[in-house]
């Protein structure tokens, strides 16, 4: 395992490619690229990401996240318009993913926003949409990875299940705040993700359930860590904090080595 940071830390404070720079000025060597802006599904874009990467000897890319709102959803839609035109945004998305190093897509999706809606999955339409997904990420030598978010289809670990085994090449992404969020242990979604999981996000969060940085919250990382390498993972734990969670990138660098030290208490145990 390997811990790092995501840009998406950083978001809005600051643009993507400036806060690729500032985590490799934190000591991180990999990440997630967080696009926030469709200017930034481009190859020219991409060309940016990669100056950064060059003036940053060792620092890589391991997967990239979409905002998921400008077009996941209607990968879904039914309208052959919408549809079309997300396929193209997705496909924009893993171009670049390919031009920087990635190798992973945290995927969200479609979401759940209507709170009084009693949704009903069609989960032959969505496996084939996510194979479709999945082929397409491949061509550019991507995994797609869905993420267990609370305000999404995949906010329980039963959704998965459902669709893993008629989804042969979908890969997990692992979020910790998220399952809380959700009112599921993360070692649910863990189980349903096994031999699925590429990624894991990390984030802590206090006993009333408000977000803050790793080592200023209750959550146990050791725990997690030692329950990740007991199931076989050996991918990235990627911090993604809120920027209200602190005032200065000292704070970050504080918490970013606290994950680090707890990696190696479970390395130990």
């Amino acid at each position: 395992m390997e811990t790092g940071i995501s840009t998406a830390s950083f978001f809005p404070r600051l643009y993507t490619e400036d806060a690729l720079s500032k985590i490799a000025e934190l000591g991180a060597e990999v990440s997630e690229v967080f696009f926030a802006s469709r200017c930034e599904y481009t190859k020219d874009f991409g060309n940016v990401l990669l100056g950064r990467l060059k003036a940053a000897p060792g620092m890589r890319v391991h997967s990239v996240h979409a905002l998921t709102n400008q077009f996941e959803p209607e990968l879904y839609s039914l309208n052959d318009r919408a549809y079309g035109d997300a396929i193209a945004t997705f496909e924009a998305v893993c171009r670049v993913a390919e031009q920087i190093g990635a190798h992973n897509y945290t995927f969200h999706g479609a979401t759940m926003l209507k709170k009084a809606v009693k949704y009903s999955f069609n989960y032959d339409l969505i496996s084939q949409r996510v194979n479709i997904l999945c082929d397409l990420a491949g061509k550019y030598g991507v995994t797609l990875c869905y993420e267990n978010v609370h305000w999404a289809y995949f906010c329980n670990p039963g959704f998965f299940n459902e669709i893993k085994d008629r989804c042969p090449k979908l890969g997990a992404t692992l979020d910790i705040k998220q399952a809380m969020q959700s009112e599921i242990s993360w070692r649910e979604y863990l189980a349903a993700m096994k031999g699925r999981l590429k990624t894991v996000h990390l984030c802590d969060y206090d006993d009333n359930g408000n977000l803050c940085l790793p080592g200023k919250g209750t959550f146990d990382f050791v725990a997690l860590y030692s329950a990740l390498s007991e199931a076989g993972f050996e991918g990235p734990c990627l911090m993604e904090v809120y920027t209200k969670s602190y005032k200065d990138e000292s704070e970050l660098k504080r918490a970013f080595e606290f994950l680090k030290e707890c990696e190696i208490k479970a390395s130990t145990r």
